[in-house]
C-alpha cells in the first residue's frame, strides 16, 4: 500500500517571518557598515584577507536570509 505524503511545512511559524526578517537584516547591514569602516579605514598594509572574508560572508548570509524572510512576510512564497 502507499503511504499518504505529509504536506510540506515551514520550520519556522509564519508569525516568525516579519521579526526574523528585522533582525537578520539590522544585523546584516551593521556588519556590512563594519566592513565599510574596517575598508575606509585600515591601512592597505595591515588589512587581512581572512577577516575580510569572514566579514563579507557574514553580512552576506544575515542580507540573504533577512531578504528571504522579507519576501515570506510580504507574502511572496519562494
Amino acid at each position: 500500500m502507499a503511504q499518504s505524503a505529509k504536506p510540506i511545512s515551514s520550520p519556522v511559524p509564519d508569525a516568525w517571518y516579519p521579526t526574523l526578517a528585522v533582525f537578520m537584516l539590522a544585523i546584516g547591514l551593521v556588519v556590512t557598515a563594519s566592513f565599510f569602516i574596517y575598508e575606509a579605514t585600515a591601512p592597505r598594509k595591515y588589512r587581512s584577507l581572512a577577516k575580510e572574508l569572514v566579514t563579507g560572508t557574514v553580512a552576506s548570509v544575515f542580507l540573504g536570509f533577512g531578504s528571504l524572510f522579507l519576501l515570506l512576510a510580504s507574502g511572496v512564497y519562494v
